[in-house]
């Protein structure tokens, strides 16, 4: 059960309707897309979550998915993630495959750098752990106990997590979510500044439609178990939110969401 709650890395290919063993990693070429779905479908009971769901992320490019509750984002990344054996449908990852959630899922008995270490198949898992605690700013609350971190810390400890496995897919379920607004703007720059050094494509689901424009290259939006509107993002960053364009954007992902723009700034 504790791999189900800590970062994954998985490479397959699941065929719609199989019920034999997943066939071995189906990988892409370098110059192909890192993650590729095609077709698929989830179901629960009588209801259809995700509905023959095409999908492309490029090497690098950080996609933003928005959606109402339910809409299915979360069942896409547990599926891009392998942590879903109920979808039908192609999924092809060019890579390592890590996931941070919205709860950073830390494991309170083990301290900071043997979370951050955990499952590590290296020489010196140690030392990576360490220089990745560097990298999100936490280099001196390695030995520290999960229990004592601030939640903004917390989650900076899962995202070092991530690194460790070197993914070229770095799946971020909400991660945000439960930070206050000083803290996810100090979490957006440290995103941002990772992904810089690392080079991951990063899919991103967030409620926040200011967050999908400040951090993403494209923008979809799922509506229905599909992407119903797609926008890209030629803007370099920082991006000042009363920029035109992007006042243009924000209302126009709104009413794609059902939400009545009228009379907004």
């Amino acid at each position: 059960m504790a791999s189900r709650v800590i970062n994954a890395v998985v490479n397959r290919t699941q065929a719609a309707g199989s019920t034999a063993a997943p066939p071995p990693p189906a990988y892409v070429s370098p110059r192909a897309p890192v993650a590729r779905v095609a077709g698929l479908t989830r179901r629960f009971a009588a209801r259809t979550v995700l509905d023959g769901l095409d999908l492309e992320i490029a090497a690098g490019e950080i996609v933003a998915l928005i959606g109402r509750s339910g809409s299915g984002k979360s069942t896409l990344l547990r599926a891009l993630a392998g942590l879903d054996d109920g979808v039908e449908g192609e999924v092809r990852i060019g890579g390592p495959v890590a996931i941070a959630f919205q709860d950073p899922r830390l494991l309170p008995w083990r301290r900071v750098r043997d979370n951050v270490a955990l499952g590590l198949r290296v020489p010196d898992p140690a030392a990576v752990a360490a220089t990745a605690l560097g990298e999100v700013g936490l280099s001196e609350h390695g030995s520290d106990w999960p229990l004592t971190l601030s939640g903004g810390e917390a989650q900076r400890v899962s995202l070092a997590r991530a690194l460790v496995r070197e993914p070229r897919l770095l799946l971020l379920d909400e991660p945000f979510g439960a930070l206050d607004a000083l803290t996810r703007l100090a979490m957006h720059r440290l995103v941002l500044q990772l992904w810089q050094d690392h080079h991951p494509a990063i899919l991103l689901v967030t409620h926040d439609v200011d967050e999908a424009i400040a951090l993403a290259d494209r923008v979809l939006v799922l509506r229905a178990g599909r992407i119903s509107r797609e926008e890209r993002i030629d803007l370099d960053r920082p991006r000042e939110r009363d920029r035109p364009e992007l006042r243009d954007l924000r209302n126009r992902l709104l009413e794609e969401l059902g939400v009545d723009t009228k009379g907004s700034p």
